[in-house]
């Protein structure tokens, strides 16, 4: 199976849109929503609940796996590369893992490049993504020349995972934060939802844009991550023909949670639009 991680309901977004452009891969969905948000922790915190959840994946039968999150993705997936995937798994001929994890920063922030007309891309992320640094430094060693400005969204998360994504509510707070990233630049043409939960709230932040852009302002460009890491993982799996054999083709998913099995149930079928079976673990 691909496993595909995250810290709550926010990756179920990205795994929609891999399953719709690869179905016929069997698929592990896991979100750690007993200890979600993860945007506020640490980077130890974590790094040490990203590999718990990365060891898990690997023992019940995923060799590759996908970091849907991030916040992992930003504080944890260059340490478990680099320092703990070389003794959690055997190596091929060549000397490369047989195991691998994703994340979906660097396909991210390669796609941005081509959108931005006027050199200025804002960042819309949790706090843990913000202060990590980790959009500014990728985008900068594609392109130095690129402004990035970063705002926090603090609220958005739990306005989604306690659906109140369509309220009057969700008006105020999306107002609030874009209100807050224009003031601070004009000149940004390209806002990119650096959260998986962002794009419940799409709908909500084009009408916001709408309402405080001044009349002839350049289009505002919104970048959603779910279509950029299906397109990357597709093309890794073609690049790497050693670990696409290995990926069982049933076209199955299964999901396991943290927490509630009937809370996970209830949130996760409104990200994908259909009823869902969940099991609960412990990491």
């Amino acid at each position: 199976m691909i496993g595909v991680f995250d810290s709550g309901f926010g990756g179920l977004t990205i795994l929609k849109e891999i399953r719709r452009q690869l179905p016929g891969y069997d698929y592990l969905y896991l979100g750690d929503n007993a200890r979600t948000p993860y945007g506020t922790r640490s980077f130890d915190v974590v790094y040490e609940y990203t590999l718990q959840a990365i060891r898990y994946l690997f023992s019940h039968g995923c060799h590759l796996v996908v970091l849907a999150c991030n916040t992992a993705s930003a504080k944890a997936l260059r340490t478990i590369q680099q320092n703990d995937l070389p003794d959690m798994v055997p190596v091929f001929a060549d000397g490369k893992p047989q195991k691998r994890v994703l994340g979906i920063i660097r396909p991210t922030v390669e796609a941005i490049g081509g959108l931005t007309k006027t050199g200025h891309v804002g960042v819309l992320a949790t706090q843990g993504t913000v202060v990590s640094e980790s959009y500014p430094i990728e985008i900068r060693k594609i392109n130095a020349a690129v402004t990035v400005t970063q705002q926090a969204c603090p609220m958005w998360v739990p306005i989604v995972e306690n659906c109140e994504a369509d309220s009057p509510g969700a008006d105020y707070f999306v107002d609030k934060y874009l209100t807050q990233i224009l003031a601070r630049d004009p000149e940004i043409d390209t806002l990119l939802l650096a959260c998986t939960h962002y794009p419940l709230l799409q709908a909500k932040i084009e009408q916001s844009l709408m309402r405080l852009l001044p009349e002839g302002h350049r289009p505002v460009a919104l970048l959603s991550q779910g279509a950029i890491v299906a397109e990357s993982l597709k093309d890794y799996l073609n690049r790497h023909p050693e670990l696409e054999s290995k990926c069982s083709k049933g076209g199955s998913c299964r999901y396991l949670t943290t927490e509630s099995e009937h809370k996970f149930a209830q949130s996760a079928s409104i990200f994908m639009e259909e009823e869902i079976e969940v099991k609960h673990i412990d990491l």
